[in-house]
């Protein structure tokens, strides 16, 4: 009778215990009901992407597309500010610094994931409350619904470190209307609330206090189809009021927006804004002065060839140049400057855009071989 006692005692311990660990734990994933729910939980990293997060959701993904029970997934992020609010740049910086493979696996890693979520015959539904960008961005968009609030902010901030606005980026921006894409990814400029919704990123727009409402009826759906799943976002969508009146914030440039980045080189982008000489070109004039020369080339052909590739090739292209931007100066010290001094002040090699030849950007492009992003 005791040693069945003792039995008892340990296995309530170990349930206690992995009660403990499972909140602890950087990602959680449960079924309830018809749904598949992955909910990141790093509040305290604002949910940035780290590769074991990413090495748990893709194995996930898989299952639950298979499972005849599983009928939607749902992705959502803890503490309140951000869904997602990138990659884990930091452990990626310090694994370059060491020559760790981390940097070949991280990327490939999250590449698959974008695929799986751009494949994924399931519906999927992205609840994108709070900060949005970067690795956030591409663990929400591919997927059929992005539903944001009006705490949502967007952005693809890597040209200011070096980077390129990567997870599938070359896929979805180039196809928003216009030349938005082009605009959001060479600047940087960060969207919030309703705007996220307006250029075509958020397919929903929904009050942030009525999500977990929306996540309980998404849940209590019985055997749904994508057709049920949209009614419902859309009954909550159709109710949300908030900004309603409130004009897309880039309303009155956008004639310039399409004018302005539809130029073939950078350097002709850059001409053409001093040419222009308003106040909101010169604006972005310093905000592009500021990127990195060599982000910038990269990201203007990533999104004038993605704009006719499928998101597989996208996703190819783009691992052939996070390992070039891997091997670079420009990554190191744009993620000093921004978030380890953030002293905002990289010193760029190249500096100009002069100076970054045609050749070195064709070199970023080429194929890997062997090394090639698998899908």
């Amino acid at each position: 009778r005791l040693r069945s006692f003792n039995r008892l005692q340990v296995i309530l311990q170990h349930l206690k215990m992995s009660k403990h660990t499972d909140s602890a734990a950087e990602v959680l994933l449960e079924k309830k009901g018809a749904a598949g729910i992955i909910t990141l939980n790093r509040p305290k990293a604002l949910n940035a992407l780290n590769l074991s997060m990413i090495q748990q959701i893709y194995p996930q993904i898989k299952t639950w597309e298979q499972d005849p029970e599983t009928f939607l997934i749902i992705i959502k992020g803890t503490g309140g500010k951000a869904f997602c609010a990138g990659g884990d740049i930091r452990a990626i910086t310090e694994a370059g610094k060491v020559g760790d493979k981390l940097l070949q696996d991280f990327f490939r890693g999250e590449y698959r994931l974008n695929n799986a979520i751009g494949t994924c015959k399931k519906p999927y539904v992205a609840l994108i409350d709070g900060i949005t960008m970067g690795g956030g961005v591409g663990v929400s968009v591919h997927g059929h619904f992005r539903v944001a609030t009006e705490k949502t902010v967007f952005a693809m901030p890597e040209t200011a470190i070096g980077l390129f606005p990567d997870v599938g980026g070359g896929y979805f921006l180039p196809r928003l209307s216009g030349k938005i894409g082009y605009y959001l990814a060479l600047t940087g400029c960060r969207l919030k609330g309703r705007d996220v919704l307006r250029v075509g990123i958020a397919t929903h727009f929904v009050e942030s206090e009525k999500l977990p409402a929306l996540e309980k009826d998404l849940i209590a759906l019985k055997s749904p189809s994508k057709e049920k799943i949209a009614d419902l976002l859309n009954s909550y969508h159709m109710k949300c009021t908030i900004d309603q009146e409130k004009e897309f914030a880039l309303h009155e440039h956008m004639e310039k927006i399409n004018s302005l980045f539809s130029a073939n080189s950078m350097e002709e982008i850059v001409k053409k804004l001093k040419q222009d000489g308003s106040p909101f070109a010169m604006k972005q004039l310093e905000t592009i002065n500021k990127m990195s020369p060599t982000s910038l080339k990269l990201t203007l052909r990533q999104l004038r060839e993605g704009a006719s590739m499928s998101l597989q090739e996208v996703l190819r292209m783009e691992y052939r140049l996070s390992q070039a931007c891997m091997k670079g100066h420009d990554f190191y010290e744009g993620v000093r400057a921004v978030l380890i001094d953030k002293d905002q002040s990289p010193k760029w090699k190249p500096a100009a855009l002069e100076e970054v030849s045609d050749e070195f950007v064709d070199n970023c492009f080429k194929p890997l071989g062997n090394d090639d992003l698998k899908l």
